[in-house]
């Protein structure tokens, strides 16, 4: 793998893991319109880490006040504490993903990298969201969760493990229909993604170790870093621009490349010369 392709990777998720566009399909999709070869699915979490690890500084603060929590509860729930609160309403968020990731990983996941399926996942999924950011209430706040909201924005996000859904589409689509605020359905979202996407990392680097292919390994430490970079750029716009409109930018844009996607996957136009 070259540096420019670890580059235009880094740069891609970067962009587009926090946006609800789905990275994972447009990790997918780079491979398939441009003469690079297919990165493999060990250098897409690699580059997921990245952008936890801008998740981790970004959200320091509120990840201090956690750990504050759960010393003053000694590990315990408590809705009182915020801190304690917001660490079990993850905790419960992140076990269907790990149930259902499981899963996948046993029945094997080369038929996720589908271009139609990838295409249908984008175009659907923006409706979804484009339907609850405009009709859903906007009242609540992230410490007005309860367990059973943290639930269902769980199993949402076991949907993301389609590629062309998008995690933080489809979670925040489930928190805005639960009512949330934009930028708190966001921050939910992000903080959510730390756990799920750190298990991932953790399985992909004791895989990548067992190998030990040093390129591989360097080649995943290069994605980690300009992965990183360009995350926490794409973080600080995003939290910016929800402070003031709304999501339908990226709507309008999931609409366009996945009806685009589904052209050239049912063979009605051909869009590779596009990309190249």
């Amino acid at each position: 793998m070259t540096d420019a392709q670890i580059i235009w990777l880094s740069l891609l998720q970067g962009i587009t893991e926090f946006l609800p566009v789905s990275s994972s399909g447009h990790l997918i999709l780079f491979s398939k319109f441009t003469d690079f070869p297919d990165q493999g699915a060990a250098m897409d979490i690699a580059l997921h880490i990245g952008s936890i690890i801008a998740v981790i500084i970004y959200f320091s603060h509120t990840l201090l006040e956690i750990l504050k929590g759960l010393i003053k509860t000694k590990l315990l729930p408590n809705k009182k504490v915020e801190g304690a609160q917001l660490f079990y309403l993850l905790i419960v968020a992140t076990l269907p993903i790990l149930f259902c990731g499981a899963a996948l990983k046993f029945f094997g996941t080369d038929w996720l990298r589908s271009t139609k399926l990838i295409g249908w996942n984008i175009l659907l999924y923006a409706i979804a969201l484009w339907l609850m950011d405009t009709w859903a209430v906007t009242v609540r706040k992230i410490r007005n969760l309860e367990y059973k909201d943290a639930l269902f924005i769980g199993l949402a996000q076991c949907l993301a493990l389609l590629p062309g859904t998008s995690r933080s589409g489809v979670t925040i689509t489930m928190s805005r229909f639960l009512g949330m605020e934009r930028r708190e359905a966001a921050k939910f979202s992000m903080l959510l993604a730390i756990p799920a996407i750190l298990a991932a990392g953790l399985l992909a680097g004791i895989e990548l170790c067992k190998d030990g292919n040093m390129q591989q390994i360097s080649n995943a430490l290069d994605a980690i870093g300009y992965s990183f970079i360009f995350s926490m750029g794409a973080i600080f716009i995003l939290m910016q621009w929800l402070k003031k409109w709304s999501f339908l930018p990226f709507v309008i844009y999931r609409v366009v490349l996945g009806t685009l996607l589904l052209l050239d996957a049912y063979g009605v136009y051909d869009i590779t010369t596009f990309f190249k």
